[in-house]
């Protein structure tokens, strides 16, 4: 039961980002269970605060990107303006670097908030691959399942029987697993444990009418699970869709409107961040504004789009929805204040200066690099004459090639010395 470890999202980058949110899941959980809070939705909720709290330095800086970028545009548009109908490779080049120069004077890379959305992107989708199997990654909500788990395994066609639960067709795989197949105790378990994590409550009752020797073990199993599963009435465990149809034929109107709630709130809640995201200006880019209106069109399509997805998936990935939205709109407003605040022309002013000391730098490298580029091996001889024993020959050469080892990158000057460098000691012995 210790080894959980084949339950959880094994993917190349997203796989361990995913097991490092994991660790901090479960600390959560580990602090709830001290005050005797067995609470997944709760859990969810503060994983989700946590998460965003962290990545609040990366949406600063792609918001304050989004600002420097809007008042350098202008200076864009005029360079585009100046070059519109040069299609030469002179003019292309001279074009290249005085939009290079815009970029460097205004401290920004035309990379642009990309750097900071390619970080965020596998946090957020490992943060999901957390929500979605928590048992993967949270000990004390795994050790629920058994002894259940156990006793299933031991009835015969079992696994032939989860297989049609509504949502055991994304563990498909994992029954055709050798491991599965060759009866390997911990991937058997945690196999049965998917299944039944993402089981309704319909499935379970299934469990009971297939298998009615295990009909206290089931009762006793859900009753554990419904402490950590039960959310202001709701079983996070299933989604909207179920728990509306299971409401009307039991009459329980109540968890009906709760259950509404969770894909209207999400998509209201997603709508209204949308809203407080900045506008970018147009930049006079025709591939620049297609993309801001295709981002425009995505903004309206996005409510919809949580609203759908609430809707039928469990009730426990709708409150993270709710509750990552929330975060990020208290966080947008709370930066759009802070950056209104900002002295941009200071800010330009700053960047300006490191500019000018980044391209100072890399003048005296570059010298450098040309000093190194023409040290010529073949007139350095050893003889009575020229004064230069073998010993300061080598140190020379030594010099040489630490220095380019340490600086060198592809196409650069260094790199060009060290073509040099290696031409010259081929000729050097012949």
């Amino acid at each position: 039961m210790s080894n959980i470890l084949l339950t959880q999202y094994q993917g190349m980058f997203i796989g361990p980002v995913a097991k490092i949110l994991g660790y901090l899941m479960e600390g959560i959980f580990y602090v709830l269970d001290l005050i005797n809070v067995h609470n997944s939705g709760l859990a969810i909720i503060l994983f989700t605060v946590v998460i965003y709290f962290c990545m609040t330095p990366l949406t600063y800086k792609q918001q304050k990107f989004s600002k420097l970028q809007s008042k350098m545009n202008p200076e864009i548009q005029a360079i585009q303006a100046k070059y519109k109908n040069k299609k030469d490779n002179d003019s292309m080049m001279a074009m290249n670097q005085e939009t290079q120069a815009i970029y460097a004077k205004y401290g920004v890379s035309p990379s642009g908030s990309c750097v900071q959305l390619l970080i965020q992107m596998p946090i957020l989708l490992a943060l999901y691959r957390v929500i979605y199997a928590i048992p993967a990654y949270v000990a004390s909500v795994k050790e629920v399942f058994f002894p259940f788990v156990d006793k299933l395994i031991a009835q015969s066609g079992s696994a032939d029987f989860i297989k049609n639960f509504a949502n055991a067709g994304m563990y498909a795989k994992q029954f055709e697993n050798e491991n599965f197949i060759g009866g390997v105790t911990s991937f058997v378990q945690n196999t049965y444990i998917d299944v039944l994590n993402r089981a309704s409550t319909a499935d379970w009752l299934s469990l009971k009418t297939q298998y009615p020797s295990l009909s206290a073990d089931v009762d006793m199993t859900l009753s554990a699970l419904d402490k950590y599963n039960n959310f202001l009435g709701l079983n996070i465990a299933n989604s909207p869709s179920f728990i509306i149809k299971d409401a009307f034929s039991n009459g329980s109107f109540l968890l009906v409107i709760g259950a509404v709630l969770i894909p209207v709130l999400a998509a209201a809640t997603q709508w209204i961040n949308t809203k407080l995201m900045p506008t970018q200006a147009s930049s006079g880019n025709a591939q620049a504004d297609q993309m801001a209106n295709q981002m425009k069109v995505m903004n309206t399509m996005m409510p919809l789009m949580s609203a759908f997805f609430c809707f039928t998936l469990p009730a426990g990935m709708g409150i993270y929805w709710i509750a990552g939205a929330v975060i990020r709109s208290i966080q947008q407003v709370i930066l759009n204040k802070h950056i209104d605040k900002l002295d941009f022309e200071e800010i330009i002013e700053k960047n300006k200066e490191k500019a000018a000391k980044k391209m100072e730098k890399n003048k005296i490298k570059t010298e450098k690099m040309q000093q190194y580029a023409n040290i010529n091996t073949k007139n350095i001889n050893v003889n009575k004459t020229s004064g230069i024993s073998e010993e300061e020959r080598e140190a020379a050469l030594k010099r040489a090639n630490e220095y380019y080892s340490k600086n060198a990158k592809p196409g650069s000057m260094a790199a060009k010395a060290g073509m040099v460098r290696e031409y010259n000691e081929k000729n050097s012995k012949k």
